[in-house]
């Protein structure tokens, strides 16, 4: 993955990078119970142009994830293969800081 979508977006939902971003890598299904905004790393393309963009500074380069919020990579990914469970981990992270893998 390229870039990790972190705790700050989450309760946000801006969606500013989802504007910018040149291939719609980045997804989010508030309807559905989204807290937060996530990235596919199979469709990334590492341009950066979602970074700025933010307006909480919830992105990072995956190199650069601050380790607190380290757990967020996986999430990230996990989403785009069991949503549910991703959510889950979303949840307890905001309630405890911790993770329930």
């Amino acid at each position: 993955m390229t870039y990790v979508i972190a705790s700050a977006c989450v309760d946000v939902l801006d969606q500013s990078c989802i504007e910018v971003c040149p291939v719609d890598c980045i997804y989010v299904e508030a309807d559905d119970g989204d807290r937060m905004c996530y990235i596919e790393p199979n469709e990334c393309i590492d341009c950066g142009v979602c970074e700025p963009a933010c307006p909480v500074g919830a992105i990072f380069e995956e190199a650069s994830v601050p380790q607190e919020a380290t757990e967020f990579t996986e999430i990230n990914a996990l989403w785009f293969r069991d949503r549910d469970a991703a959510r889950a981990r979303v949840e307890a992270f905001m309630e405890n800081g911790t993770s329930i893998t």
